[in-house]
C-alpha cells in the first residue's frame, strides 16, 4: 500500500462559478490551494487557531468564515462595535501572518473567459487543472517522490460533489505536468472545524478583490502575498498567481 507524503493541501474558493449571469461586482473565480508541512500544521497553526478563538469567543467551535466575518454575521456580529472590530482583526492578521503555508492560486476572469469560448469550460474545473499542477510542481521542487498528498474541499451539494471529484480525477490522470498527480481528494462537511480549511476559506477573496481593483489598499492580500509560491526572481505569476485569460 502507498504511503502519505508530508504535506496536507486545503482547497476553497471565491465567486461563483456559474457562468451565464455574472455577478457585475465581482465578476471572478478564485481558488486556493494552502500548502502545509503536516508537522508544522499540527503543531503550530492548529493550536494557533484554537488560541486566537479562546480569545475572542471563549471556546473553539466558531467556523472562521469569510462572509460571515464580512457581514458580521452570526458568532461575528460582535464585530459590529469597532473596537472589537479593529482588535479581533489585529489579532486575525497576525494569524494569518504566522501561519505557515505555501499558496498556489487560479483565477478567473469570467467575462474574458466567456468571451474566449463558445462553450467556456467550466471556472471551477479550469481553476483547478491549474492548481493542482502547481501543487505538484511546488512538493516536486521540495523533493517529494512518493506517497499520496491529501486535498481537503469543502462540501458543496451532491451534483456538485460529484463533478469535482470526478474533474480532480481526470485532471490528475491528464494534465499539463506529463505525470500520473499522486492526490487523493477528501470532501468536508461545511461545519466541519477545520482550520486548514478555515484559513483557506480566509484566502481566497483578498486575492479576487486585489486583480479587480488593484489600487485599492488590500491589507489580507499584502499579507498573503508573501506566501505565493514563485520563481527565482520572486516572481509569483503563472508559479504561485494563475490568472485566465
Amino acid at each position: 500500500m502507498p504511503g502519505f507524503d508530508d504535506y496536507i493541501v486545503f482547497v476553497d474558493e471565491s465567486g461563483d462559478h456559474g457562468m451565464e449571469t455574472i455577478d457585475p461586482s465581482y465578476p471572478m473565480f478564485v481558488l486556493a490551494f494552502c500548502i502545509f508541512e503536516k508537522e508544522a500544521y499540527a503543531e503550530r497553526t492548529m493550536p494557533a487557531v484554537a488560541r486566537f478563538k479562546f480569545r475572542h469567543f471563549g471556546h473553539e467551535q466558531v467556523i472562521l468564515h469569510e462572509t460571515d466575518i464580512r457581514k458580521n454575521r452570526g458568532h461575528f456580529a460582535r464585530l459590529r462595535d469597532p473596537n472589537r472590530r479593529e482588535v479581533f482583526f489585529t489579532g486575525l492578521n497576525a494569524l494569518m501572518a504566522g501561519a505557515e503555508f505555501t499558496l498556489v492560486a487560479s483565477a478567473i476572469r469570467k467575462h474574458e473567459h466567456r468571451a474566449r469560448y463558445a462553450e467556456p469550460p467550466h471556472p471551477y474545473h479550469v481553476a483547478m487543472g491549474f492548481g493542482l499542477e502547481r501543487v505538484y510542481l511546488e512538493l516536486k521542487d521540495r523533493g517529494c517522490r512518493g506517497g499520496t498528498t491529501h486535498l481537503l474541499f469543502e462540501r458543496r451539494g451532491a451534483k456538485e460533489d460529484a463533478e469535482l471529484e470526478a474533474a480532480f480525477a481526470h485532471i490528475c490522470a491528464r494534465n499539463a505536468t506529463g505525470k500520473v498527480l499522486p492526490f487523493a481528494s477528501v470532501m468536508c462537511d461545511k461545519r466541519c472545524n477545520s482550520p486548514g480549511l478555515q484559513l483557506a476559506d480566509l484566502v481566497a477573496r483578498p486575492i479576487g478583490r486585489k486583480l479587480l481593483d488593484p489600487a485599492q489598499p488590500n491589507r489580507a492580500y499584502d499579507i498573503l502575498s508573501t506566501k505565493f509560491r514563485r520563481d527565482r526572481r520572486g516572481d509569483e505569476r503563472g508559479w504561485g498567481l494563475k490568472v485566465f485569460p
